[in-house]
């Protein structure tokens, strides 16, 4: 009897461990399949820590099976398998990784945030690399981890910077369009190194040079200096390195060996009488020295610490005359770099300015440059290497100490000194192009926002001496009215004064506007005489002055030439200048970004960086100023977020053949307007509901004439017809109802319409109010009573969409926000430069921003310059602070003339106010 049980209790416990077994290999097959599938989209390193936590479980698990007996009840087991699962569950996150706030993706409402996954490994990336690029681009921006990978997921879905910036700033902690497009040429200069690294591994693997040590190596460059650093001596073609050819030799093992175990290494026993560099013991040492310095060179930590320590030490740049034959180098060109032929400064001190220039000087040949390391910085590295990290491991002879030394004050001079110079000279010339392209964009920015003076019939003067000064009257709408040519500068100047005051007189023209170029200064004075004299009553005739950069390049341009066929290139150019003052925003975007002209040493930096950044700030502007999509042009259309000039061409065609879009959702029925592309245009283009109703009353369309408030969360708006969602609308389709929607007139999305009815419904407001004082009183009142917060919670969304939404209720259908910028400064009169004293107070008008300071217009003929010394935050308006857009073009100053260098046509002022 004992016996049957004690072998029923072997076959039961048999049987357990069987089952259990079986579970064991399961689970084991899972996570190795598992794994699998995370190693093709993981870096090496996270694959790394992945297989060291998967080979802790699977020991976990198998110490656990071992340490059971055939008495184990049934509840254990299962208890063990709870366990197993619950490590499945946790396996699925990568550890380490940095925890991310709440966020929301891009296919829910807008408003309704829900939670990424906790780590920034969920990023699906294509760089695999040895560095997390979520860390080291927080590293290289200074922005927040979460933020980071919140601006990489909605990169990588498309999103466009105006679509971001306004519609989803929770995400991106508020940033700014600068600050994003910093972030996004950072992202990409990381994905280029490791896309390039990638490119570098294939090709050395194909020449079968490829080591451990190698591949390591290549996978922690982060820049594209370390990646040539490490890379150089396995291109093809190469002779190789001192290192390499030592390698050949046999003497790796003699330089490891000294390193792990010197008591060991005897060096005589390498020489080989018969082999060059075995010959003699000399030649032994040499080599094994060479090959060590490679290593300390070529070693992370090593490189890490050599950075970190000239963080906190004088390291300077140095530039100094060439010496060159006077015969190739212009004597003018040699007295611009007069400042810079004995030159010194600190690294962390040196202007990005003077960057480009001491670049320029480089390249021309006129400079020589250097970057100059203290000698406390080699001695510290020797010292801290031979203490630390390369440290024999056991008693080295004093032999073998000084080969070690040789090694180390080799690798610094002949390897990690040129690298070190490299990427400093490398990172300051990146750091000054950068902000010499934002400079750039900022500046653009400011002249595309210009406020527009609407409602004006204009004069605009293209100046000439001998082929004459091109005039163009436009009227209020921008329609050209005449276009003639006047000779004001060739002994006929009172004759041609008749003819201007005809054509002032006959087509009520109050205003002048002088492009500044070539007879700029004479056409001005000619117009201030006519004006002091009252020549032109009863018209009380204004001038100013705008620049012509870029005009004379439209002008002969395919757009110009369907816009204006038939007009002489050179009366082209007199319209665009008129309509500069007009709209900037709708004339100027017809020209190429970069031939504006507001930049610096543009010209010396990267030309992709700088297009790329130019068209994105042209987009930025044009967004947030948005469109009337029934009445815009397809230029000004085609740089809408979302579009481009095949989407903008089609949404032209669709209104001439359709007519006038009644709502945004007819968006969708335009061809090559996706969802994706329609969600990042939307809520920058707008309905205008007047233009709507003329047209609806015209057409005496009873559909289409009832414009009421609309329930939008029951499709308002949409075309109604009788087939079923999702398929393909037939040839026979009901006729189709559609409806102006009042909210299509505003900066409101149309993902968040249920939001903004469902605020209407909370202060008793209704669609016909938009942009009525009634309505910003319901507003007013009700955030009062309850607080922005509050009432964002009880609607389920974000407080900037919730802004944004009281933002598109309150204000007007004319609402344009460029009116908070500066308009062109008209004038009457004139001032010379001999008129100019020290001391003297002026107003003028800012023509360009630099790294060094301001040019300003004060009406002389040539512009003043403010030093950026001088520009200081105390004496900017608080708008200006807020937008943090310092002074641009367009800006009207107050300032005070400082010194007058009349021989060299030189003013320095000093900024009293920003007017």
């Amino acid at each position: 009897m004992w016996l049957s049980r004690r072998n029923c209790s072997v076959a039961i416990a048999d049987v357990d461990m069987e089952d259990r077994k079986n579970k064991l290999d399961t689970v084991q097959a899972l996570k190795t399949a598992r794994m699998k599938r995370k190693n093709s989209t993981q870096s090496p390193s996270a694959r790394r820590t992945k297989k060291l936590k998967a080979d802790k479980d699977i020991s976990k698990a198998s110490s656990l099976e071992s340490g059971s007996n055939s008495t184990e009840t049934p509840s254990t087991s299962t208890t063990w398998e709870g366990g197993s699962k619950k490590e499945e569950k946790e396996d699925d996150v990568t550890c380490g990784q940095p925890p991310l706030k709440k966020v929301k993706t891009e296919t829910c409402p807008q408003g309704q945030p829900v939670r990424f996954p906790a780590n920034a490994s969920s990023i699906k990336e294509e760089v695999e690399m040895n560095w997390d690029i979520v860390q080291v681009l927080s590293e290289r921006t200074n922005i927040e981890l979460w933020v980071c990978a919140n601006i990489i997921r909605l990169f990588n879905d498309d999103n466009t910077i105006p679509f971001i910036i306004r519609y989803r700033k929770e995400l991106i902690n508020n940033l700014d369009a600068d600050s994003l497009r910093e972030v996004r040429q950072t992202l990409e200069e990381l994905r280029a190194v490791a896309k390039k690294t990638h490119s570098t591994i294939q090709k050395i693997k194909k020449e079968g040079k490829m080591s451990e040590c190698l591949l390591k190596a290549l996978l922690n460059c982060k820049t594209f200096e370390e990646l040539e650093h490490v890379s150089a001596p396995y291109k093809t073609g190469s002779k190789g390195t001192k290192a390499q050819r030592a390698k050949q030799l046999g003497l790796e093992g003699a330089a490891r060996t000294l390193l792990e175990n010197p008591g060991e290494l005897n060096l005589l026993s390498y020489i080989r009488p018969n082999v060059k560099g075995l010959s003699a013991l000399q030649d032994i040492e040499t080599g094994v020295q060479h090959i060590l310095a490679d290593m300390i060179a070529k070693d992370r930590d090593t490189l890490d610490f050599i950075r970190k320590l000239c963080q906190n030490r004088y390291i300077c740049i140095q530039s100094s005359l060439a010496k060159v034959s006077s015969k190739k180098v212009n004597e003018k060109d040699v007295d611009k770099f007069q400042l810079y032929q004995n030159f010194s400064c600190n690294i962390r001190n040196i202007q990005h300015h003077q960057i480009l220039a001491i670049n320029r000087g480089e390249n021309l040949k006129i400079l020589t440059v250097k970057v100059n390391i203290s000698d406390g910085v080699k001695n510290e590295f020797c010292r801290w290497c031979i203490q630390n990290r390369w440290r024999p491991r056991g008693f080295a002879r004093p032999e073998l100490m000084k080969i070690l030394y040789s090694s180390l004050d080799d690798s610094f001079k002949r390897l990690i000194y040129p690298l070190l110079c490299r990427e400093f000279r490398a990172k300051l010339t990146s750091d000054a192009e950068k902000e010499s392209v934002m400079m750039f964009g900022r500046n653009l920015r400011q002249l595309l926002l210009t406020s527009p003076v609407p409602g004006r019939t204009l004069m605009g003067v293209d100046p000439g001496y001998k082929h004459g000064c091109k005039l163009a009257i436009i009227s209020p709408t921008s329609q050209i009215l005449h276009t003639d040519v006047v000779y004001l500068h060739c002994g006929q100047g009172f004759r041609e004064a008749e003819k201007i005051k005809r054509l002032l007189l006959n087509f009520n023209c109050s205003t002048v506007v002088i492009g500044n170029g070539t007879a700029c200064r004479e056409t001005e004075a000619y117009f201030a005489d006519l004006i002091m004299k009252n020549y032109f009553a009863p018209l009380d005739v204004v001038y100013c002055i705008v620049s012509e950069a870029g005009a004379s390049i439209y002008s002969v341009s395919p757009e110009a030439n369907k816009e204006m066929p038939g007009l002489d290139p050179n009366l082209r150019s007199a319209v665009s200048i008129a309509r500069r003052v007009q709209d900037p925003l709708a004339e100027l975007v017809k020209i190429e970004p970069k031939h504006i002209g507001v930049g610096m040493y543009q010209h010396d930096v990267s030309q992709t960086l700088l297009k790329a950044t130019l068209d994105s700030v042209v987009e930025e502007c044009v967004s947030f100023v948005g469109v009337d999509i029934n009445i815009c042009s397809e230029v000004l259309l085609r740089h809408i977020a979302g579009l481009n000039a095949n989407r903008a061409k089609n949404i032209i065609e669709w209104r001439e053949k359709n007519g006038p879009f009644i709502n945004r959702e007819q968006l969708k029925k335009v061809k090559g307007l996706g969802p994706k592309s329609f969600q990042q245009c939307a809520g920058f283009i707008r309905v205008n509901q007047d233009y709507i109703r003329t047209f609806c009353s015209s057409q005496q369309t009873e559909s289409a004439g009832e414009i009421q408030g609309v329930a939008v969360t029951s499709s308002a708006g949409v075309e109604v017809t009788n087939e079923k969602p999702g398929k393909k609308k037939s040839k026979t389709a009901v006729n189709v109802v559609l409806k102006p929607n009042p909210l299509d007139q505003t900066c409101i999305h149309p993902e968040s319409y249920d939001i903004a009815m469902r605020f209407l419904s909370f202060i008793g407001g209704t669609l016909n109010e938009i942009g009525k004082p009634e309505m910003q009183q319901k507003i007013n009142s009700f955030l009062e009573k309850e607080g922005i917060e509050k009432i964002a919670e009880r609607l389920q969304t974000t407080v900037h969409t919730l802004q944004v939404i009281i933002d598109g209720l309150s204000q007007p259908e004319t609402f344009d926000f460029r009116t908070d910028f500066d308009k062109p400064d008209f004038k009457r009169s004139i001032v010379c430069l001999e008129d100019l004293q020290v001391g003297t107070v002026l107003t003028g008008k800012v023509e360009n921003a630099t790294l060094f300071g301001i040019f300003v217009d004060i009406g002389v003929g040539r512009s003043g310059l403010i030093p950026i010394r001088n520009v200081t935050e105390a004496k900017l308006s608080k708008t200006k602070k807020r937008r943090s857009l310092g002074l641009g073009p367009g800006e009207r100053v107050e300032v005070q003339v400082l010194n007058i260098d009349i021989p060299r046509s030189r003013i320095t002022l000093d900024l009293i106010r920003v007017l």
